[in-house]
């Protein structure tokens, strides 16, 4: 008797682990403490729906520095398929989903989605095998059987036609696409055109680690809805771009290789895009609004990186020697 309880104990725990080890194979986990993340599976095929859900632990709602969480899923040979932010629910939750597949979905394999919150970062990987699109499997609703159609009375015999001469076929003609399409296999298509190098906040977005990060789209704006609204400020701009896209790149790289260089950068930028919120009072196009206020915003800057730095080194050098 005590043998046949033993066995039938041994059967029902190892029924009970294999359930809990099979439910969990099918999805992938990152058990990170402060940003824990898992997809609903781990084999996709094209045109599945991916979601990724997760928690920000310690998460408050109230709070003005609270922000959005970022996520990335990039391909099995590192470039983006897909960039996007989301506002956590008021307890930390949140989740997020996507189509696998589309023509960035060039190559089968291990996509990583990295999810960021704040210094918390998550990754996960999925795998996607590609394949035909996945079709909707939701059963097609019957169709109700019409009344049958009451037969029609013959009519009199149609007197023949003579034939005609026959008809020269008329080659097609391929259609006119207008200003900014191009033909592409018969159908008209709007070309995309690649916008001009020099038009993104290369050392900002690296600094903060997104082109979505407020503050990259705050430097966006002041840009783009003030400065360039004025011949003026355009001016400047082209200016400012040959000498700025000259080192930006090799400063972003750089950043992203060094993450304490990072956290320098973005210390060192930070009070001057809280200088640039001078410019928000300028009308847009006012010509003389954005001169008087971009000089003052130069002048402020130049007095708090170069002015002051000189003049606390100089107090320093002659307190040291005084010492002396």
């Amino acid at each position: 008797m005590r043998l046949s309880g033993f066995l039938a104990f041994t059967l029902l725990s190892i029924s009970i682990l294999s359930y809990g080890v099979s439910g969990a194979a099918f999805a992938t986990i990152d058990p990170n403490p402060a940003l824990p993340i898992s997809s609903d599976n781990e084999l996709y095929a094209n045109g599945a729906s991916v979601t990724v859900s997760g928690t920000v632990k310690n998460y408050d709602s109230s709070s003005l520095f609270a922000g959005a969480v970022t996520y990335i899923v990039l391909s099995p040979t590192d470039s983006f398929v897909k960039i996007g932010q989301l506002i956590p629910n008021s307890d930390g939750s949140f989740n997020f989903d996507f189509i696998a597949g589309g023509p960035l979905w060039k190559t089968n394999g291990d996509y990583k989605i990295q999810v960021k919150y704040g210094p918390d970062d998550s990754e996960i990987m999925v795998n996607y095998v590609g394949g035909e699109q996945v079709i909707s499997d939701k059963p097609v609703e019957p169709v109700e059987p019409t009344l049958p159609v009451e037969p029609v009375e013959p009519t009199l015999p149609v007197e023949p036609v003579e034939p005609t001469l026959p008809v020269e076929p008329v080659e097609p003609t391929e259609p006119t696409c207008g200003s900014g399409t191009t033909l592409v296999n018969g159908i008209c298509q709007v070309v995309k055109t690649e916008e001009p190098k020099g038009g993104g906040c290369l050392i900002a977005t690296a600094a903060y680690g997104s082109e979505l990060a407020p503050q990259v789209q705050f430097l966006r704006e002041i840009r783009d809805n003030t400065v360039m609204s004025t011949s003026s400020g355009a001016a400047f701009m082209s200016g400012f771009n040959q000498l700025y896209y000259s080192f930006s790149p090799t400063i972003a790289d750089m950043q992203r290789e060094n993450p304490m260089f990072q956290e320098a950068v973005r210390a060192f930028i930070t009070p001057m895009i809280s200088t640039l919120s001078i410019m928000t009072l300028a009308n847009d196009g006012s010509e003389v609004e954005v001169l008087g206020l971009g000089i003052s915003v130069i002048a402020l800057n130049l007095g708090m990186y170069i002015a002051a730095p000189a003049l606390i080194g100089f107090k320093v050098n002659k307190i040291i020697k005084s010492r002396k």
